[in-house]
């Protein structure tokens, strides 16, 4: 299921905010709606933090996560297998962010932008990029990646998929503008839809328990 919410005035929820499977990351000083939409959802699941990153309010712009494991920067897009980064990191940094997600990691643009962390949102089952990458774009991340892509957007046409959207493998929070059509392809990309939730849940539980154990 896709909840809309918004952080303050803004829809990009995806600035303020970072998902994983295994925790919540949500800025501080936000609107008690904002938390409580996280809480509402996650709350039993998994650990909602109210944090910040240098300072500022950002932080998921400023992060790339997946399981446990945290990294630095809107140059990368993951899930708990592989990462896009932007093309120009170099090996150590490469090296860096393998080491830390312990994921496979592949230098890529997402519709010719090297940004990929800002236009596109990837879980284990499925992900969204920017509206304008080709057919043979999608296709060649697809195989890299190993899940389907679908071409979209959010907040109501904004091709800045990452700053409208925080996704696991069971719930997504989008920007308040998204629209219905925008809400009904991220559930279908993602696989929401009709999905036994409390089923995903109980599992991702266990596992996160086996994790922590």
């Amino acid at each position: 299921m896709a909840t809309r919410i918004q952080f303050e005035n803004s829809s990009d929820i995806g600035v303020f905010s970072k998902l994983t499977n295994s925790y919540c990351l949500a800025a501080i000083q936000g609107s008690t709606n904002f938390y409580s939409a996280f809480e509402s959802e996650l709350g039993e699941v998994i650990p909602i933090v109210h944090t910040s990153i240098g300072g500022t309010r950002i932080i998921g712009r400023l992060t790339a996560g997946r399981g446990a494991a945290l990294a630095l920067g809107n140059v990368i897009a993951c899930n708990d297998h592989v990462a896009l980064v932007h093309p120009d990191v170099d090996r150590e940094t490469e090296e860096i962010i393998a080491d830390v997600l312990k994921v496979e990691v592949f230098r890529q643009t997402v519709a010719e932008n090297v940004l990929v962390g800002s236009y596109c949102a990837i879980t284990n089952q499925g992900g969204l990029v920017h509206p304008k990458t080709s057919i043979q774009d999608q296709d060649e991340l697809s195989s890299l990646l190993q899940i389907p892509l679908v071409a979209g957007t959010v907040n109501r046409g904004s091709d800045v998929i990452g700053a409208g959207l925080v996704v696991n493998d069971w719930c997504a929070f989008t920007g308040l503008e998204t629209t219905a059509t925008e809400i009904s392809v991220i559930e279908a990309t993602f696989k929401l839809q009709g999905q036994d939730s409390t089923a995903v849940i109980g599992e991702m539980r266990d596992s996160l328990i086996d994790n922590w154990a």
